[in-house]
């Protein structure tokens, strides 16, 4: 490709980002006012009356979040940013800067010789290790405290809560926050998905395609490689998406309240929980810029020779 060819191509890329902009934009704007003028019928305020956005909790759910879930919420944003981080990494990097090569000796041994593979895709499963251990430790925490109660459906009237809960926040006049005692509808059918469907279908699907599956065996026919392909990369967007939105969200609903209620365990009005927040913000940030080579060898290496 010749540099004025490049030139073009980098010229129409900057013209698709600015009209893919406008027209997001445009969108939400007729989103919002579509939004308001339907509060506006008399319809849509019967079925805000009736449906407020919350689905009563079970008999028995916990009010209040544990100090646990504090501590499992950090792990998994600080393990889902850089796992989001280094898949993209495999996924577009060309040429990597480093390859490791696991030792084969000790308690796992392999025939021939071990597969050489990018420090990237070695970080990335690492993390993802890390992740599904703490996966397995959030799960049986969840279910011993009766915490599931507060994100998994019980009724079929989540399913009208939800839509007036996003009405709400289409309409920028958003629901109510009780989120110490009730999630409102959309939140739990998104912390549902998030857990028990997405979270689920990452771990499937990386397992397929990683270099720990097993090359020979009946299960591929059933499950082709394609197909874990195809599922991985909208799972990772989705968990992008959710990211930002849940951000967003946390930080235009009162902010103050709800840092207290996910980081310090606590309902007040205090400054605790932004002081965590910010604590282990800088952790996630001095991780990003350490996840490179150039840190990563020495904990590499530890477990197998790293090349360039």
């Amino acid at each position: 490709m010749t540099t004025l060819q490049t030139r073009r191509a980098g010229g129409d890329k900057k013209v698709r980002l600015a009209l893919t902009t406008v027209a997001a934009v445009v969108l939400l704007v007729l989103v919002v006012l579509g939004a308001r003028w339907l509060r506006g019928t008399d319809g849509a305020q019967d079925f805000l009356t009736r449906y407020t956005g919350h689905s009563a909790l079970p008999a028995g759910a916990p009010v209040g979040l544990p100090a646990w879930l504090g501590w499992q919420h950090f792990l998994n944003g600080f393990f889902l940013l850089l796992i989001v981080r280094t898949g993209w990494q495999v996924r577009t990097t060309t040429r990597p800067a480093a390859y490791w090569t696991r030792n084969n000796k000790g308690l796992i041994r392999t025939k021939g010789t071990p597969k050489k593979i990018s420090l990237d895709l070695w970080l990335h499963l690492s993390l993802d290790a890390l992740w599904v251990l703490n996966g397995i430790v959030f799960m049986v925490l969840l279910f011993a405290t009766n915490q599931w109660m507060r994100i998994v459906p019980t009724s079929w009237d989540i399913i009208p809560n939800a839509a007036s809960a996003m009405l709400q926040y289409a309409s920028f006049n958003w629901p109510l926050e009780s989120g110490w005692v009730n999630y409102n509808a959309l939140q739990v059918l998104a912390y549902f998905v998030t857990v028990f469907v997405a979270a689920p279908l990452a771990l499937i699907s990386g397992l397929r395609m990683s270099p720990a599956w097993p090359k020979n065996t009946a299960l591929n026919k059933l499950y082709p490689i394609e197909v874990a392909r195809a599922l991985h990369l909208p799972v990772m967007f989705y968990f992008v998406a959710f990211m930002a939105v849940h951000v967003t969200l946390v930080l235009t609903t009162g902010a103050l309240q709800n840092l207290n209620h996910m980081y310090a365990g606590r309902t007040d009005d205090s400054w605790l929980g932004v002081g965590i927040f910010a604590v282990s913000l800088a952790v996630m940030v001095a991780a990003w810029f350490m996840a490179r080579p150039l840190f990563l060898r020495s904990i590499a290496s530890l477990t197998g020779r790293v090349s360039r």
